[in-house]
C-alpha cells in the first residue's frame, strides 16, 4: 500500500495554442507560466503518474491514451513553424490506462483505452512548462461528447483512489472560453462575476459543489464566458475526484478576461 500522502486534483488553465513557446513582449502569458512552473514544488511528493483530462478530446464514453510512448497532436493552427517542432518526450502508461478505465467501467461507466492516439496541446504545452524534465508517465483522459457535468464529476469520483497511488490527476481547459470574446472590453465584468461564481462554487462541500457545478450554465454570464463548456468540463473530473472543499490556486487576467485555476485536496 501507497503509505506517501495523496494527491491533490488540479484544473489548471492550459493557455492559447502554444503560447508559452512564443514571443510574448507584453508579458500576458508570463504569470500562468510562473504558476505552472511552480506546480512541482506545491506538491507534497513527485507523482508518479499524471492523468490530464483534456479539454481537446470528446469521445463516445471515456478512453485513455495507452500508448507507451504517444506522439503530439498538433491541434493548434496558424502558429509560428517552431511551435509545430515542439517535443515532450515523456513515456505514457498502459498500466495506469487500463486502471483508470477499469475503475471506470466497474462504477458503471462505458471507458476504454485507446492505444494510438497521441496528447493534444492542452496535455503536453502545459506539462512541457510545468514538468520541462518529462520524466513522469503521462496519460491523457477524454470527455465524454455528452458533456453532461453530473457524469463528469461522477467520473472524477470513481477515479479519486489513483490519488492515493500517486497520480496526479489535472483537469486542463480555460475557466473562460469564449474564442470571439477575448480582447474585448466588454466581456472582463462578464468573466469577473462568473470568475466570482465559479470560485465560491469550487469551495462548497462536495454535494454543494456538484450541485452547483451541475447547474453552471445558469451561473452569472454562464453561456456568455462557454458557449460550448468543453474547456470546464475537465473542471468536474477534478473536482468529483476530491472530498474536500477546493481552493483558488491561479488567478489572473488575459486578453482582458480574468481565468483561475482551482486545487482540490
Amino acid at each position: 500500500m501507497d503509505t506517501d500522502p495523496a494527491l491533490p486534483s488540479l484544473f489548471i488553465p492550459h493557455g492559447g495554442g502554444p503560447c508559452f513557446f512564443m514571443d510574448d513582449p507584453q508579458g500576458m502569458w508570463t504569470p500562468l507560466a510562473d504558476y505552472l512552473r511552480g506546480l512541482p514544488a506545491s506538491l507534497a511528493r513527485k507523482p508518479k503518474a499524471i492523468l490530464v483530462v483534456s479539454g481537446h478530446w470528446e469521445t463516445r464514453g471515456f478512453s485513455f491514451t495507452g500508448g507507451e510512448n504517444p506522439p503530439l497532436l498538433f491541434d493548434y493552427y496558424g502558429f509560428p513553424p517552431h511551435t509545430y517542432e515542439l517535443r515532450y518526450d515523456a513515456p505514457g502508461d498502459p498500466d495506469l490506462a487500463k486502471r483508470a478505465a477499469a475503475l471506470l467501467v466497474d462504477a458503471g461507466f462505458a471507458a476504454g483505452v485507446d492505444y494510438e492516439r497521441g496528447w493534444d496541446h492542452g496535455v503536453f504545452v502545459p506539462l512541457k512548462v510545468a514538468f520541462p524534465d518529462a520524466d513522469i508517465p503521462v496519460v491523457e483522459m477524454s470527455l465524454d461528447r455528452s458533456l453532461d457535468p453530473a457524469l463528469h464529476i461522477a467520473a472524477g469520483r470513481a477515479l479519486a483512489p489513483l490519488r492515493d497511488e500517486g497520480v496526479l490527476i489535472v483537469g486542463s481547459g480555460m475557466s473562460f472560453h469564449n474564442m470571439r470574446a477575448y480582447g474585448d472590453p466588454r466581456a472582463l465584468p462578464y468573466s469577473q462575476a462568473f470568475d466570482q461564481w465559479l470560485t465560491g462554487a469550487a469551495a462548497a462541500e462536495p454535494a454543494e459543489r456538484a450541485r452547483l457545478f451541475a447547474g453552471w450554465a445558469d451561473a452569472p454570464a454562464g453561456r456568455v464566458l462557454h458557449p460550448r463548456e468543453e474547456h470546464l468540463i475537465p473542471l468536474m473530473v477534478a473536482a468529483g475526484a476530491s472530498s474536500a472543499p477546493g481552493e483558488h490556486d491561479f488567478g489572473g487576467t488575459v486578453m482582458g478576461t480574468r481565468i483561475s485555476g482551482y486545487r482540490f485536496g
